[in-house]
């Protein structure tokens, strides 16, 4: 059976930059790649959305939404969000990567998620995919090394180690839940955060940090390519149980990712680029190191610390088992990904 036919589908984090566009992959398919380029005409997707969320941009994608309104700490929100869902499929893609605290780790991610996964259960949901994240296997322990689904646990930071306590609490309910469990590295693409929009004016103006020497490797993924893993995560009866890593073919220097976006810029939208770095030692990433986990030890969290501590690691997957098992196959790569992502800030008034 294709469990991707199920009529009803539920969403979490339907708002957010992935939600988004796996909501719409979801309902108007994805022409990349013509096994999923026609979604069944008569789906409903069920999406749910935090208390005061705009919903105007699911709107926007189709009129065969529904939107409960929710919180995963709230168990009693979980069970209406999945009620009447038997034989649904569901997309778990909601989580916090940079809290207020580092409490909302537990709170949101673990706590909710499991919850969740609960309601799920005494629903009769037919399949859950779970989306989890690089962290919970950390850093590569050499610069050559690729992470695959053997790998260890070795959970990097509050959020590294909340997702591993999602993964384990999936992974405990598996005689009773039906469930695949997907890895994404860095990804991007359409409905980014300000983040990644600020990230890109860094890169024009010469402010991108480029911590050593830039030749630590970084897996990515444009967004299409992961909603398609997702989706055939949630098409392939064998991947019950299984863990997949959902990533390009190969990871990429740091150096290649500025200097890839810096030649875009320039070449196709016309940015007068400074063709600078902040260069920064590679001590810089491991100070802040210590000074994240200082910080994550007393409750606190700072993004940009956070950020910095990570910049001269190399954290880089292989998705062969991905393309082996599932039929995945990466075909929008940096260069094709990137020009999107540009474009897609383009056509919304940004000017570069």
């Amino acid at each position: 059976m294709n469990e991707l036919n199920s009529p009803l589908v539920l969403v979490t984090g339907a708002a957010g930059w992935l939600g988004l566009n796996l909501v719409q992959a979801l309902v108007r398919g994805l022409p990349d790649h013509p096994a999923l380029a026609a979604p069944r005409p008569d789906r409903r997707v069920r999406c749910l959305l935090l208390p005061g969320q705009d919903a105007a941009p699911l709107r926007a994608i189709s009129d065969r939404l529904e939107f409960v309104t929710g919180d995963l700490r709230n168990p009693a929100d979980c069970a209406r969000f999945c009620a009447g869902a038997g034989d649904a499929l569901l997309f778990h893609t909601a989580g916090v990567i940079h809290p207020r605290n580092t409490a909302e780790f537990d709170d949101i991610n673990v706590r909710g998620g499991t919850q969740l996964l609960d309601a799920a259960i005494a629903a009769g949901v037919r399949r859950a995919v779970i989306v989890s994240s690089n962290s919970p296997c950390g850093c590569n322990p050499h610069p050559d090394h690729l992470f695959d689904e053997r790998s260890p646990y070795h959970p990097y930071m509050g959020y590294g180690r909340s997702k591993m306590r999602l993964e384990l609490a999936v992974r405990e309910r598996e005689s009773r839940l039906d469930a695949v469990i997907i890895r994404p590295p860095w990804f991007y693409g359409p409905h980014q955060p300000a983040r990644q929009t600020l990230f890109f004016e860094m890169v024009r103006d010469g402010k991108a940090p480029l911590v050593g020497p830039g030749t630590n490797l970084r897996s990515m993924t444009y967004l299409d390519n992961l909603c398609q893993g997702l989706l055939l995560a949630a098409a392939t009866p064998a991947a019950r149980g299984q863990i997949y890593w959902i990533a390009d073919r190969r990871p990429y220097p740091m150096t290649e990712i500025i200097d890839t976006i810096e030649r875009l810029l320039e070449t196709e939208f016309g940015a007068r680029c400074a063709h600078r770095r902040l260069r920064l030692p590679g001590l810089a990433s491991e100070v802040a190191y210590v000074a994240d986990a200082a910080l994550q030890k007393l409750g606190l969290y700072q993004q940009k610390i956070h950020v910095l501590s990570e910049m001269n690691k190399t954290i880089a997957c292989s998705a062969a088992r991905a393309e082996r098992e599932l039929g995945y196959r990466p075909t929008i790569a940096l260069e094709e990904g990137m020009r999107r992502s540009l474009q897609w800030c383009v056509d919304r008034g940004l000017r570069f």
